[in-house]
């Protein structure tokens, strides 16, 4: 057997810019335990379970598979969630939606709020964990992407969130809302960015959108408003070069107020308008 501290020093993913952390995590999955667990506890054996159990998460990693989906499972917000390879991987950039959602919703009114192209649930389950007055509706094309969706709303306790299968707004007949946000494809079908990194792995519906990657977003722009209460919202999150082009669409459409918000690294990642 071997110590849990040979065993991270022998380890290695030299293709991640994040080894030291990606092997930490697989270790602590192989053994059940947190990741402090290793720090506390560095000269502990590991069983041989254990390391067939790491090695197979190692090999998985080596391949380029997304720590994500190798643990079924991701952080987002303040939520452990349950991911799939139906879905896109939850990402910290995405939780900029969910503020500007947040900051432009009072918390102590009834309010109903729609996320298109949910996937996991991550955008609607943090919504509903911020604003109990709301009711929150979360769609999804995918039918295997709206089980995901909801087996995390039932692992949360969530009761004023709902999930259903529908194409966009295809399935939300007489259905109006204050707020309307969503993470919807936005990568140009000829963008090379998509043979590199974790995006390998996810499903292409959910990353590709046409020759500019602004399909899906002009689609929902046109439809939005009759699902839109008066005064509004509709926010995307967008590509870091898509915001003057979502700007536009946006104003075409006559929307008014339209902002953009910049995630951690100073991109522009979020942008909106209201309808009145």
């Amino acid at each position: 057997m071997i110590s849990i501290q040979q065993l991270l020093k022998d380890s290695r993913l030299p293709d991640s810019p994040t080894e030291r952390l990606d092997l930490e995590l697989l270790l602590a999955a192989a053994l059940n335990k947190p990741t402090s667990y290793l720090h506390t506890w560095p000269e502990k054996l590991v069983d041989q379970q254990q390391l067939t159990l790491f090695n197979k998460y190692l090999q998985k990693r080596l391949q380029g598979e997304p720590i994500a989906y190798i643990l079924g499972e991701q952080g987002f917000w303040s939520l452990d969630l349950q991911v799939g390879k139906q879905t896109l991987i939850p990402r910290p950039d995405t939780e900029l939606l969910v503020e500007t959602c947040l900051n432009h919703m009072p918390k102590d009114k009834v309010l109903h709020i729609l996320d298109l192209g949910t996937g996991t649930g991550a955008i609607a389950l943090a919504i509903a964990s911020e604003l109990p007055l709301a009711q929150v509706v979360g769609v999804d094309f995918i039918e295997e992407a709206i089980q995901l969706a909801e087996k995390n709303r039932a692992r949360l306790k969530l009761t004023n969130v709902e999930f259903m299968q529908s194409n966009w707004f295809s399935h939300l007949t007489a259905q109006q809302f204050n707020i309307i946000v969503s993470n919807p494809p936005y990568i140009a079908s000829d963008d090379p960015h998509l043979i590199e990194g974790d995006v390998r792995f996810e499903p292409k519906t959910a990353l590709i959108s046409g020759k500019d990657g602004l399909d899906d977003i002009r689609e929902i722009i046109q439809q939005a408003p009759d699902y839109l209460l008066e005064n509004g919202w509709l926010f995307f999150e967008h590509g870091y070069q898509q915001a003057e082009s979502v700007q536009r669409l946006l104003a075409e459409r006559g929307f008014i107020n339209i902002s953009t918000f910049y995630d951690l690294g100073g991109n522009e990642r979020v942008t909106g308008g209201q309808w009145l």
